[in-house]
């Protein structure tokens, strides 16, 4: 079995494949210090409890932002799997579609990997949508070929900035309003306005100016935690796929795995 590990700037996601279906998937807390004993301790608990022993783990791949946490995810596979892990971008698991902007090696590993798997699961020209700590829009063609996106800071980020800067501001829960009135009559109602509907109108206007520059009709993928709260209150998305960044690592883990065996 496969085990797939993305480590994004919140969270680190684990998931276990059988082939190209998710048996499992778990998520912690990103913290470069943690070593790959701490790891291990915790992951070996949650393989029990799926009746799972770690001998069925024969192959490893890692995708990270987080340098920082490369080396404890390398022990972690070195000694407990007894298995040589592949990263994502590097080695056999080196990127195999064309990066078309003006620095390739700045793009993250997450964009990449959103990348592969939405051209290899959907095609055609596409725009990718990731929420996560920052939102990331890309822009895909035909090829599968990269061409340039957008980064704009995450909706918590941008509540963490409103709410941190002022005195009086209470922290509020993203959700989506209870109405579309866009006139709040009391100052959470205000807040929750400006941070939800203006993210919306934000995704909204940037994702027209990138299909009106693309020229071409756009399939428009959506991914991370919040893409099915907003997909409730916009019809921008054409499909959602909140495991895109980890398939991405299956199937590069599966063409990098073919080509070794050619």
């Amino acid at each position: 079995m496969l085990l797939a590990v993305d480590v994004g700037n919140t969270n680190v996601v684990f998931a276990l494949f059988e082939g190209a279906e998710i048996k499992t998937r778990w998520r912690i807390a990103t913290d470069p210090r943690r070593t790959g004993d701490e790891y291990a301790t915790w992951l070996m608990q949650l393989l029990a409890m799926e009746g799972l022993d770690r001998s069925s783990v024969d192959q490893i791949i890692y995708s990270s932002v987080v340098p920082r946490a490369d080396h404890n995810l390398t022990v972690l596979a070195n000694k407990y799997f007894n298995v040589d892990p592949m990263f994502a971008g590097q080695g056999a698991a080196a990127w195999d579609f064309e990066i078309d902007v003006e620095q390739p090696n700045t793009l993250g590993a997450d964009r990449a990997l959103n990348c592969i798997a939405a051209h290899e699961l959907v095609g055609g020209d596409m725009i990718v949508v990731d929420f996560g700590t920052a939102t990331k829009f890309e822009a895909v063609d035909f090829n599968g070929a990269y061409k340039g996106g957008i980064i704009a800071p995450g909706i918590n980020l941008s509540l963490d900035a409103l709410v941190g800067k002022t005195a009086k501001l209470p922290r509020i829960a993203i959700r989506a309003p209870d109405n579309a009135s866009v006139i709040g009559r009391n100052t959470e109602d205000q807040m929750l306005i400006g941070v939800f509907w203006g993210y919306v109108a934000m995704m909204e206007g940037l994702i027209e100016r990138m299909k009106a520059e693309i020229g071409r009709p756009v399939t428009v993928v959506a991914t991370g935690g919040l893409a099915i709260l907003f997909d409730e209150k916009t019809d921008i998305f054409d499909r959602i796929d909140a495991d895109l960044t980890i398939r991405g690592l299956q199937i590069l883990a599966d063409r990098a795995s073919r080509r070794a065996g050619a």
